[in-house]
């Protein structure tokens, strides 16, 4: 190691920042690694760690750990499902979802040996009528008895599911890639309706997870349009446009509304990946306002103020009523943070190098991190953490499910 080297880490181990372990990172790597020094105002530790199967690894995946009826419920992208005690992380339950092949897959190639077929689980966890309700890459949606584990039913539809489920009113609503929204019955799984919907030539990895809130299922559309539509008939209500393609490219007509629409008092809150935050009438499809910010993460809320990472990995707070930006943070740019999670008087965001970091609520001060994974992006935070029931959860990308102490 040269001289230069040696005197570069002896500066940044001085200056009390974290840093890149990796010597032979290029100077743009060592930047988006290195942690600004902040004074912390509180610490937190892992209360337990568990292993759920192999996490998703390298895939895009927006599977996320789920709270509730006194477990917390994880998974993997191959098909291990597990229900743990939240206080101790024991198991209570585990089901393998995926299939028998009498060939085996590896790769692009398939051999000659027998061997487990992925179930591809992507879409999420959500819970709901004393079960589990997932989704998977290969266009099928399950339905799990929370208690026991047990399959009620399983069913195939058109195309892959990348997001989460929502239910109501004993339907279960599902958003596929192919842009076909479908209402299944919650309690046998028979496809009730579909709604289809326009797919532009080039769109992102990814789709709006739907909502579902006074008799209408609310979904974000490949189009940068908001759509909601009756959630007993599947019949469209009304469609609002969020965002409009320009540009000469398909790259930069990219205007997707991959969040999960955020419903709130009357008020549809949704935000584009081309750019526009809107706060739409939910009744009448009518836009109160409407401000630049980029995103395909979930807006999340604490009382009057909204929350966005945006493709940059910028943090803000935003007034839900006005739309009017009350702070911003560029501290972790290009991070790839994942969405904030309001707990107590703070937000919290993950990254991919697996850290967590804290800010105050009121005005954006970033006061405390911890570190979950091993500073590595194989083992990063790749979706937001879950707080319920007073229950800090995060998963990362190689499968560990932790329960974090919270200030």
């Amino acid at each position: 190691m040269n001289n230069s080297v040696k005197i570069l880490g002896l500066v940044l181990l001085l200056s009390g920042c974290t840093t890149v372990s990796n010597w032979f990172a290029d100077d743009e790597e060592i930047e988006i690694r290195t942690l600004p020094v902040i004074d912390m105002a509180f610490e937190t530790q892992v209360m337990w760690q568990r292993d759920v199967g192999d996490g998703i690894e390298g895939y895009f995946s927006r599977l996320s750990p789920a709270v509730g009826y006194g477990k917390i419920f994880a998974a993997d992208r191959e098909g291990t499902i597990v229900a743990l005690s939240p206080d101790t992380g024991k198991e209570i339950w585990k089901l393998d979802i995926s299939t028998r092949s009498t060939r085996s897959y590896i790769g692009n190639l398939y051999g000659l040996f027998a061997g487990r077929v992925s179930a591809k689980v992507s879409g999420g966890i959500t819970l709901s009528y004393e079960r589990l309700f997932i989704g998977t890459e290969n266009g099928e949606v399950l339905a799990i008895n929370q208690a026991d584990g047990s399959i009620e039913w399983r069913t195939k539809v058109p195309s892959e599911v990348l997001a989460a489920p929502a239910v109501d009113s004993g339907i279960v609503v599902v958003n596929t890639v192919a842009g076909i929204l479908l209402g299944l019955d919650a309690n046998t799984g028979e496809i009730k309706w579909q709604n289809e919907s326009d797919v532009p030539p080039l769109t992102l990895r990814g789709v709006s997870a739907p909502s579902a809130a006074n008799g209408g299922a609310i979904v974000g559309l490949a189009t940068g349009r908001l759509q909601v539509s009756i959630i007993e008939s599947g019949l469209t209500a009304w469609e609002q446009v969020i965002a409009k393609a320009s540009g000469a490219t398909e790259l930069e007509r990219i205007v997707d509304v991959d969040s999960k629409p955020l419903v709130f008092g009357g008020t549809v809150f949704v935000i584009s990946y081309g750019g526009a935050l809107s706060a739409v009438e939910l009744r009448t499809g009518q836009v109160i306002w409407s401000r630049e910010y980029a995103s395909f993460r979930n807006v999340s809320i604490a009382g009057n103020r909204l929350f966005v990472t945006d493709n940059g990995s910028n943090v803000y707070a935003i007034d839900r009523r006005n739309g009017v930006e009350l702070w911003s943070s560029g501290e972790l740019r290009r991070r790839n943070l994942t969405e904030a999670t309001p707990v107590g008087d703070h937000i919290v965001v993950g990254d991919k190098f697996g850290f967590l970091h804290w800010f105050t609520q009121d005005e954006g001060k970033y006061v405390s991190r911890m570190e979950v994974g091993d500073d590595d992006e194989d083992e990063g935070i790749y979706v937001a953490p879950i707080y319920q029931d007073s229950v800090l959860v995060v998963q990362t990308r190689d499968g560990e499910v932790n329960r974090i102490s919270t200030p």
